[in-house]
């Protein structure tokens, strides 16, 4: 028999217990990273924003852009293009086209008021609004952006995964 069986069978209770230690930590780690991510991607295709109408008269008209930029990678590799859209209705919308991005646990849409790039974990120090969790990591889709939000000094989206506090990629609005 070898040494290590030796040792198993004279400490059964220890061995037992470090048995039960790891596979804790193999749970809670797995629970915490969900590395299974990794391997996992999922796509939309929401269509462009219109507000309808407000009379059968009215011409309906192309939302104006307030401001867009290209994503740049940060913590994960990100793609894509953002603009902040206003509706003729004045509903704003933050519309994301052709984003191709990472899956990972609790992926939210960030507007923020600190520069895109750089370091990948300062956002939480800015001013930011939060509008969700991120619907699906490749594609076009559009987030509503509540009626009270005050725009001024948002400068920037970010891909922001709340669990570790870092910027998949972030996007300067110009």
């Amino acid at each position: 028999m070898n040494g290590i069986g030796r040792m198993i069978r004279a400490h059964r209770v220890l061995a037992s217990m470090a048995g039960v230690a790891v596979l804790i930590v193999v749970i809670v780690g797995a629970a915490l990273f969900q590395p299974w991510r990794l391997f996992t991607s999922s796509r939309v295709n929401e269509a462009l924003p219109v507000a309808p109408p407000a009379s059968t008269l009215a011409v309906k008209t192309d939302p104006r852009v307030l401001g867009s930029g290209n994503f740049q990678s940060q913590e994960h590799q990100t793609t894509g293009t953002a603009q902040l859209l206003e509706l003729p209705d004045g509903t704003r919308v933050l519309r994301l086209d052709n984003l191709a991005s990472s899956d990972g646990p609790d992926v939210k849409v960030w507007l923020s008021s600190l520069d895109a790039g750089g370091d990948w974990y300062k956002y939480r120090s800015g001013r930011y609004v939060d509008l969700g969790p991120i619907k699906a990591t490749h594609g076009n889709q559009n987030y509503v952006i509540p009626s009270g939000v005050d725009l001024s000094g948002l400068s920037s989206v970010v891909l922001w995964c709340d669990r570790f506090s870092v910027a998949f990629g972030s996007a300067q609005l110009v």
